[in-house]
This record gives structure tokens, sequence and C-alpha cells, in this order.
């Protein structure tokens, strides 16, 4: 949709103010009003719009609360009280009116409203139905004796468009019952992550401009005739109800049916519903539990594999709902609490492109700083060049940005409806941005030729960190130094070529810290083979990974060995990173030799290596005897500041201690976390523990409990 001039932008994009924009005046009323019919005919028609969600829902509580006060100069094209805001119509009427909810925006809201309903019904609410508000299209399907026969879009809410060219298309929405039964099934047609991103790829590979995310992908896909490919969608069913022929008995049953039976229902039919993720619908007797499994599901949205906007909560039993009615917009037993909008259009200004240790050349893009979940993004992940160029960005594209819960921001799409023609094309590198050497881009991430020896002093720092190889006095200045007197050219430099009168022969090195640096470089070569092996930075891998592998293969000289297929034993290695990892190490063939000549350790204790002839399969890998430790097969999660005998390690050695006392380290809290240490200042990983019921431990406690591995 390009977006008319002369209506003023009353939210503009990248601006997000958790509060509604006061609209001043009339003027400011009548083109807020304008606006949010633009923005919801785009949405509805063909998936697009020059507001994302929490602007739009921003604009149309200002919208709301103008009319509140002014009831008299209330425009009769305004959204507020409409199915879809007024924007679309249809041509195929529903049965039953297909209406919107109303929204709750905080725990005080969604209490009030329930305290409203409880008043209208005069009676306690019996149970709560509690489910994800998932984000994509609402459509009814209509099954005659179990056949789907007609597909039909929300639109107005008393009719909507046919779209039963899409049947067939659609995963989850069977095109047969499992029982002959003459219902219909309402629910939600999105795109899932995985969906989106092969949408995109298609799409593009047809000269089309990539969707913008995947609610918009969903609805234009679903709309869309006669195109040259097609793209799979998924469909989860949220409502279940008779159709004037049903049958009386069948339609007795599902109108006196609370809306959990009705699910289960949609399920033993075939249909896709919540209940297969990880978020299903519950029913709950109390307000204090829909605002528990609220926040559940919240906790769990940035893992989830398909998109959702909110929670869903309805009065479950018939009962109930019939007692409260229905507005002309809205049921009156339902609501959706509205999460914090996880994305958001801004501007794409510029795009750095940075070379990190090991020579990889990432893409980066500065946007103008927008408000996502809570924090100012002005930079987000762009992958590489191939997907710069699948999405088909340009500076000074208005984007859609992506964030939730710890995730990097990423770039999703260009709003293409909004591009003005001013925009430029992004302009790749055609040498290395760090020291001018040629760029290899035979993978789709591009590498500088020299690789690590382009971030030679980076990449030796590295090595010498705490978290590798804890070389005490080999800062960053001191690597420069090294570097620029052609002492160091590798790390193993460090350890066979480096003496002492080469130090002495340094500015600002004398010979106590010439000693101490030697010593320093001495207790090096004790470090464990999954430090060794971490700090030769090879791609793929980081601190925790090289854990892993350290603890599966248990010497190098297995390692080394291994193929790519042995490789992917390893926990978190698949088909992609497996022969990355594998030619790093034949790339480091001659710096691993040199570093086992210098005596550094090649072993990884507590563990033994494969036995001969294991091959690759389940169970090939090493045994750690700490598997029968205070923590074994727990997976464990530190977040904080550690206190007490905890106080000195760093976080690194703090996952340390959790493997060897025979746990699995995580950065991340799940369903599947068995602990979490929380220290001083434990923040959001904190609370989603408390909210998924996972035990809590505090530094004095976990020191405790592994008080025989600290070391």
């Amino acid at each position: 949709m390009t977006t008319t001039t002369a209506v003023p932008s009353v939210v503009p994009a990248g601006q997000a103010p958790a509060e509604a924009t006061a609209l001043s005046d009339a003027t400011a009323y009548a083109a807020a009003v304008e606006q949010a019919v633009q923005a919801a005919a785009a949405y509805y028609d063909n998936g697009s719009s020059a507001l994302d969600d929490d602007a739009y829902d921003r604009l149309v509580r200002a919208i709301a609360e103008y009319e509140a006060a002014h009831p008299d100069e209330t425009l009769p094209g305004s959204p507020s009280g409409k199915v879809a805001g007024g924007a679309v119509e249809g041509d195929v009427p529903h049965t039953v009116p297909m209406l919107s909810l109303d929204n709750a925006f905080s725990d005080e809201e969604f209490t009030t409203w329930a305290a409203s309903l409880e008043r209208r019904i005069g009676r306690p609410v019996a149970s709560w139905n509690v489910q994800p508000k998932l984000d994509g299209l609402a459509i009814a399907a209509r099954y005659q004796q179990g056949r789907l026969t007609r597909l039909i879009t929300r639109g107005d809410g008393t009719a909507g468009e046919d779209v039963s060219h899409a049947i067939g298309t659609i995963e989850g929405l069977p095109t047969e019952l499992t029982e002959p039964a003459t219902v219909e099934v309402r629910g939600e047609v999105l795109m899932t992550t995985a969906q989106f991103e092969y949408a995109n790829e298609v799409r593009t590979q047809h000269g089309g401009d990539p969707f913008a995310n995947p609610r918009n992908a969903a609805a234009g896909t679903l709309r869309a005739k006669d195109r040259a490919y097609t793209v799979p969608m998924t469909f989860f069913g949220y409502g279940l109800l008779p159709l004037p022929d049903s049958g009386d008995g069948l339609a007795a049953e599902l109108a006196d049916s609370a809306h959990g039976d009705l699910m289960d229902r949609a399920v033993r039919y075939g249909v896709n519903t919540p209940a297969s993720t990880e978020v299903p619908g519950t029913v709950v007797t109390t307000v204090e539990d829909v605002l528990a499994r609220v926040r559940e599901i919240g906790a769990r949205r940035a893992q989830l594999p398909f998109g959702i906007d909110g929670i869903v909560i309805k009065a479950d039993l018939a009962a109930d709902q019939r007692a409260a009615g229905e507005g002309t917009r809205a049921p009156r037993w339902a609501l959706a609490f509205k999460l914090p909008a996880v994305e958001k259009i801004t501007k794409l200004l510029d795009v750095e492109w940075n070379v990190g240790r090991t020579g990889i050349i990432a893409p980066r893009a500065v946007l103008e700083p927008v408000d996502i979940d809570g924090s100012t993004v002005t930079y987000a992940t762009l992958h590489n060049p191939a997907d710069i160029t699948r999405r088909g960005l340009r500076l000074g594209d208005h984007v859609m940005v992506y964030k939730a819960g710890d995730i990097i921001p990423r770039v999703e799409a260009p709003v293409a409806q909004l591009r003005t023609g001013d925009e430029r094309e992004i302009t790749f590198p055609a040498a290395c941005p760090q020291c001018g050497s040629g760029i290899d881009t035979g993978e789709q991430r591009w590498r500088c030729e020299r690789g690590r020896n382009c971030h030679l002093v980076a990449s030796v720092a590295y090595a010498a960190g705490r978290d590798q190889l804890d070389i005490e006095g080999l800062g960053h200045s001191r690597v420069v130094q090294l570097v620029d007197a052609g002492l160091v050219s590798a790390l193993p430099d460090l350890f066979d070529r480096l003496t002492r009168d080469d130090l002495l022969g340094l500015e600002r090195m004398g010979e106590t810290s010439t000693d101490n640096l030697l010593a320093a470089l001495d207790a090096a070569k004790r470090q464990p083979l999954s430090r060794v092996l971490c700090a030769l930075g090879i791609r793929g891998t980081g601190r925790s990974m090289s854990r892993r592998i350290a603890r599966h293969f248990a010497t190098m000289d297995a390692i080394r060995a291994a193929d790519a297929e042995a490789m992917q034993q390893v926990e978190g290695i698949g088909g992609e990173k497996a022969p990355v990892i594998v030619t790093e190490l034949a790339e480091l063939s001659d710096q691993i030799d040199r570093l086992a000549a210098a005596g550094l350790s090649m072993t990884e204790p507590g563990a033994t290596p494969p036995a001969p002839g294991a091959g690759a399969g389940a169970g090939a890998g090493a045994q750690v005897s700490s598997d029968t430790g205070p923590l074994a097969g727990m997976k464990v999660v530190v977040t904080g500041a550690m206190t007490g005998p905890l106080e000195k390690l760093s976080r690194n050695e703090m996952n340390e201690l959790v493997e060897r006392a025979g746990g699995k380290a995580s950065g991340s809290v799940s369903k599947n976390t068995g602990l979490v240490v929380a220290g001083e200042g434990a923040g959001s990983k904190r609370t989603k523990a408390e909210t998924l019921g996972i035990r809590l431990a505090t530094p004095d406690e976990f020191a405790e409990l592994v008080g025989e591995f600290i070391r």
C-alpha cells in the first residue's frame, strides 16, 4: 500500500511509546481515522500495511479515547466498534458473525474486564480457557459430511471473501475429517518461521518483492490465484460450530459444549490446533491462574516456530458465554491479552561490514532507532550477502525488524509498498574491509582470504582470554606490541618462539612483567583440551561447543581423526556445521602440531576416548565420569552475579563447573531446564524460571551442592 501524502502520519514508523498517542483536535482525529482505515484495508486486502501491529493498536486506542471524550465528533468511518476496523467487506454471509476480540494490555486491564464479565453474568466464571493468539489470518472452513467445501475469510464479520481455491494447500486443515460431520471450523492461517523463509526464497526467485513478515505472507498467499508457484501455510483451529444442516443432535451437542471440549473434538476430527504445540490451550479456574498461564506462554514466545501476538482468554463454559452475550464487534466473554510488540517498522540507514576474528565478513544493518520489546534497537543482523540479495534490501528502505527475548534483532524484509524511489542499492565490498585482501565468496558467509590472519591481533587476544587459555598479562595492547614487532604471526609463536629476551626488548616490559608473562604462558599449557580447542577459534564453535567436542572425543587425536559424520554425533552439530569444523581442523593442522609439541594439553580431564572401531553411531563418544555427579543429566542455567565461593568464576568457568558435576550448561531457560542458579541482578531468566516452576538455587546453595567439583 502507498500511504496517501495528504494524511499526516499520526504514528510515525519506528516510534513505539507504550501508551496511545493523544489526538489534539478534530483535524488530528480525522487524519487518524483515515490512516487507520487505510492501514486496515491494506492489511486485510493483501497482507501489507504501512503500520506495524503495535503502531496500529496505539492508533486505534487513540481514536477510541478521543471519541470517548468527544462523542458528538465521532466519524461514521471510524474503526471503533467494527470488525477489521470497518475496512473490508465480503460477499459470502457467515452463518454466525465472525467477530474480533477486545484487547487488554496489562494484568490490571484483564482483571478489570474479568470482574465486569462476572458482574454481567451475575456469578463467578466457572472456568477460563487460555490459548495463544496466533498471528495470522482468520478463516472459516465449512465441511459437508466431513468434506471441506468452502473457505471464507473474516471479512467485516458478517460476510467474508471466498478463498476456496486454497483448499488442499494448507497444512493442518484436512480436506476430509475423520468423521462425516457437517460443521464449520474456525481458525487462523499462518506461516511458520520455516515456511516464511521458504516463501520469500521462492517469491524472490520468481521476481516478486519479499513479504515483510509471516503474517503478511500468509494473508497475501491465501488470496493469491493463478500463481506460478505455491508455498505452504499452516492452520490452527480455535473454534467449532454447527452449520444450518448439521442436524439437531450435533448442533445441540456443539452448542452446549465447553470451548475446551470443542477443541478436543476438533483434534479428533483431524484438525490442527494449538494442542500440537508447546503452548496448548488450557482450562483454569481463577484469574490468578489465567495470569500465570499468560506469563508461561509469553515466556515461551521467542522459542515458538510461529508468531503469536497475545493470549486469548475465554469463558470456557457455553452457559457463561450465553449469559455474557456479544457486542457488535466482539464477544463479551472473550478477550485478547496483547503481548509487547516484537516487530516494528523502521528505516535501514546503512550497512556496516565487520570482519570477525576468523575472517568472516558479516554485514550489520544500521537502523533508525526503534523501541522493540523494551529496548532501543539501532543495529540488526543481516546474516550474509546472499540474504541481503534474496530479501531485496536497499538503503533507505522501511524494513520490518524482529526481536524477541534475548535473540539478536534481525531484519526480516523491506516494506516494499513504502518505497519512494529514493532508495539505493547496497554496495558489497570488493576487498576485505579489514586488511584489503581478496574475499572468498565461495560460501554464503564471505571470508577474507587471509582467514584468521586477517585479524591476527583479535585472534591471539581471544585465545589469551580468561575463558580460553587465561594468559594473564597478555591483553590486547600487549598482543599489538608482539604482532607489530614481528614476534607473533600465529598462536603457537607464543609458546615455541617467544623468548625472554624478545619480551625484555619490548617497551614497558621489565624483568618482573616478563617473568610473570612467561609463567602465565607456562600455566596455559596445563589448560584442558576444551580450552585449547576454544582458543583455536574454529568457525562454528565457541566455549560451549568446544567443551562438548572435547568431552565427546576426549583427545585431540580423536577429534582430528573424526570425519563429518562422526562430528555430527556431538550434540548441537548438524550437517552444515560438521564439515566446516572438520575443514577448519585440517587447516589448523600445523598450528595444532606446534601447540602439542610445545607442551599444551591435548586431553580432556575425566573423559576417555571412543572405543577403537566404535564408528560414528550413538554412544560412540567418550565416556565422562562426572556424568554420575550431583547434576547428572540435568540442564542448568546460570544467571546474575555469583557470590561467595563462586564470586571469582567467570560465566564460562561456571559452565565448566556445571559440566564437571555431570550437568549440561545452557544459556536459555525452557521447560527442559532442571535448575537455574540465580545470582544478584538475575532478571528475565529468573522470572521465566519462576513462571515455568523450575527449581532455583542461590550461588551459596549451588556451591554447597557441587562443592567437591570447585577448583
